[in-house]
């Protein structure tokens, strides 16, 4: 052998040793680094669970997701719930080897390696999709040299190994698309869909899908709101690599390359959306503390007190801290994928808000802003001395957080006073858009007074399920809840309950009673006379029940009144449902006690579900992130009247639809001409400011207050009457549910008889004077075939 011969072998032997060296060196590395030696690594728990903050979802009875609570906003999807086009465009542009390799591709090494030499990490392209989910999966920490750079890859390498063989390439593909943050408050392919294109992943088409992938180079580059030109760019490319290998025709590239993004972008913002009242009263109560009594102020003993009652009788109160997670924490509703099933019927939920909009923002509002111009301190009643009104505004400006701000900035009042009287650019609202205007803090305070609000809340007696609330107009600009937060004086809807203490007590709707002056000797010593609101007719003559209540008569009250005491009226309502406190006076009937939206509604669901109280309620269910049910509701229900009882105050109610106060939904054009049975009662409390309606129907009970955020704000006329102010609400809302056959309801629906009822109904001999007719007293049998109304 010759010298080149040796010398050549010598060459082989050294290449083979470096070579050897190198291979056992990235064994002993890889071994290393599983071993967890250059950091930790992920476990096998981990690895089978990886940590996700996923959002909780907020799920309408009939299937629809109204909203999400969370900190991430990301929604898990299955594979079968991703469209094929979203699969194919992420297969061939980020990894198109994927089927093929086993978590890394050797052909992409030599990119990976001249990235490690350069520190150049965007020169990569070598990461498989395994890959890239270990980065997600496990954030990478920022490294400044070669040989850390490099044990980062290495480190991917194996979390993609074993993520390779814990996982199958289908959920591989599943957790990479709901892990990947698309920006906007999109996380995971579930919200990028709903966000950007108003849609769910296994209904994007080709163009939607490779948008969506196109930003998974770079999100913040590629925002389709930020950088539309480019976005467009990318998704092209997209459909290039899916022309490319096969996923589209050459047809189908020449014609979605030339269309636009076509976005239907909607924000995740908690303020818009669907039920935004109901949302947030739900997030309050789910995680809700158990109440303190040091953390109420001395005039909230009565909030402390319902709260306490309802951590101790309502399940959903406090849920989050009350259920326990597998570890012994409390849940997390921003992180935790809770799926909330709730009562909610979306349609009736939509019909429910655009009935608010459609009377405050086309009929009632215009009608309070023609009125206002004749005020002379506008939108302050003509009633109130300027000191009344500057002590309002001055409390408004303190409970203002503008003035908060200002305090713990340590400004005095005098400065504080200064900038709320200073002009200044703002946004406002208004019935047709936002507007940008110059005015200062103070205007605005009287500004946003001068917009009357209305609420609905609408209920299935039978069941206490709450099929759709509606808190205010708008949640943006009126954040305070009117449906189960706040509370107003209820005017004549509560004369209702007194009728129902005469029906328990052998009075029928045609007992006939005098319609004259009642008076009462009150506990100062005082004489108080109950007298009729206006010019009601019949006076001093002897008129039905009936009668009485359909026309809403305070004298036919009083008479009622007369026969019983106030603590009896208390009781009758509190059986119902209401919990507000009650003063036990005479007046009762007038409706001058603070009651909730909510509270009414359960108690009038009485009258129709058979004299059983059904607690309105608002969720059936929750499920855990695996879709395992947690726990599930049902509504309290228990006995407050007798059968016989509702269905006589069913009839009295129906009176005031047929012929008395609420007669106008027999006839009226734009909200009216119903031909259903229906039952209600409307409601006005003093100078107008509150104007109520209750609605029954064989199978639904909806309530609808309307009126100004301060009682001193009000109509000086009968515009602001119940049956003007809150009525019409009902009418447009229940038009749209009988025209949807989806949802069921029909005009042929009948109230329920009771077994063996014989008491007439049909009454006559109205109009005699009191010397020719007695009250009666005495239930009044009729055969089953005589008419009843």
């Amino acid at each position: 052998m010759n010298k080149e011969d040796t010398s050549y072998s010598k060459y082989i032997k050294v290449f083979w040793k470096i070579f050897g060296f190198g291979i056992l060196g990235v064994i002993l590395l890889f071994v290393l680094i599983s071993l967890g030696v250059f950091g930790k690594m992920p476990t096998f728990e981990e690895l089978d669970n990886p940590r996700n903050s996923l959002a909780s979802e907020v799920i309408s009875s009939d299937g629809k997701v109204l909203g999400t609570f969370f900190k991430e906003n990301r929604t898990g999807a299955e594979y079968n719930e991703i469209s094929p086009n979203v699969i194919n465009a992420l297969v061939a542009t980020e990894d198109v080897r994927f089927f093929k390799h086993s978590g890394v591709d050797v052909w992409g090494l030599g990119r990976v390696f001249w990235g490690i030499l350069t520190l150049n990490s965007g020169s990569g392209g070598g990461s498989t999709l395994s890959q890239q989910l270990a980065k997600q999966l496990f954030p990478r920490q920022h490294y400044s040299n070669p040989i850390s750079f490099g044990v980062r890859k290495f480190r991917e390498w194996v979390i993609a190994v074993k993520l390779e063989k814990r996982y199958t390439k289908e959920e591989i593909l599943t957790m990479y698309l709901n892990k990947f943050d698309f920006v906007n408050l999109a996380v995971g392919i579930q919200s990028a869909s709903q966000i950007y294109f108003d849609t769910t992943p296994d209904k994007l088409e080709i163009q939607e899908a490779a948008t969506l992938i196109g930003m998974c180079k770079n999100p913040a580059y590629y925002n389709p709101l930020r950088r539309p030109e480019e976005t467009l760019q990318r998704r092209n490319v997209v459909l290039s690599q899916m022309l490319k290998y096969d996923y589209i025709t050459q047809e189908q590239y020449d014609s979605l390359k030339n269309l636009p993004l076509g976005l239907k972008y909607h924000a995740a913002d908690f303020k818009s959306g669907p039920a935004p009242y109901f949302r947030e009263y739900l997030r309050q109560i789910l995680t809700a503390d158990k109440p303190v009594r040091s953390d109420y102020a001395s005039w909230q003993m009565q909030k402390y007190h319902e709260d306490s009652l309802e951590w101790e009788s309502n399940p959903l109160y406090g849920w989050c801290n009350k259920n326990l997670r597998p570890d012994g924490t409390p849940h997390n509703l921003y992180t935790d994928g809770l799926k909330i099933y709730t009562t909610i019927d979306s349609r009736m939920q939509k019909y429910a808000e655009e009935a608010v909009v459609h009377h405050l923002k086309d009929y009632f509002q215009p009608e309070f802003d023609k009125r206002m111009r004749t005020f002379k301190n506008p939108p302050f009643a003509n009633n109130l001395s300027d000191q009344e009104i500057k002590d309002i505004l001055d409390r408004a400006m303190k409970q203002s957080e503008r003035y908060r701000v200002s305090r713990l900035a340590g400004k005095s009042d005098r400065e504080i006073r200064d900038e709320f009287n200073t002009r200044i650019p703002m946004t406002v609202f208004t019935w047709h858009g936002d507007k940008n205007v110059v005015m200062s803090p103070m205007d605005s305070i009287k500004y946003y007074l001068g917009y009357l609000r209305s609420s609905m809340m609408v209920m299935e007696p039978q069941t206490g399920y709450v099929k759709a609330y509606v808190g205010g107009p708008d949640f943006k600009h009126f954040m305070y809840d009117m449906v189960k937060t706040g509370k107003r004086q209820v005017g004549s809807t509560v004369k209702p309950f007194l009728y129902t203490l005469a029906m328990q007590n052998g009075f029928t709707p045609c007992t006939m009673v005098p319609n004259a002056p009642v008076s009462f000797q009150l506990s100062d010593g005082s004489t108080w006379t109950a007298k009729n609101a206006g010019r009601t007719g019949k006076e001093g003559q002897m008129v039905s029940l009936k009668w009485g209540l359909a026309n809403s008569v305070n004298q036919i009250s009083a008479w009622i009144m007369k026969q019983f005491n106030p603590e009896n009226v208390v009781t009758v309502m509190q059986k119902m449902g209401v919990y507000s406190p009650i003063d036990p006076v005479p007046s009762i009937f007038l409706g001058t006690s603070d009651i909730s939206l909510y509270e009414m509604v359960g108690a009038y669901g009485t009258f129709v579900n058979k004299g059983v109280y059904s607690k309105p309620i608002f969720v059936t269910r929750i499920e855990d992130k695996n879709g395992n049910a947690i726990s599930q509701f049902k509504s309290d229900q228990q006995e407050a009247i007798d059968e016989q009882t509702a269905f006589l105050m069913v009839n009295l109610l129906r009176g005031v639809v047929d012929q008395g106060t609420a007669k106008r939904l027999r006839w009226n054009a734009d909200y009216g001409g119903f031909k259903a049975e229906m039952a209600g009662k409307t409601g006005t409390t003093q100078n107008q400011s509150d104007g109520w309606f209750m609605g029954i129907l064989p199978r639904l009970v909806a309530g609808v207050w309307t009126g100004a955020d301060i009682r001193s704000i009000h109509f000086e006329d009968s515009a602001g009457q119940g049956n003007n102010a809150a009525l019409p609400v009902f009418g447009y809302f229940m038009k749209k549910v009988y025209a949807d056959p989806g949802l069921g309801y029909s005009q042929s629906e009948k109230f329920v008889m009771p077994q063996n009822f014989n008491v007439n109904l049909n009454c006559g001999g109205e109009g005699a004077s009191p010397q020719q007719q007695q009250p009666q007293q005495q239930q009044q049998s009729k055969s089953q075939d005589d008419q009843f109304f």
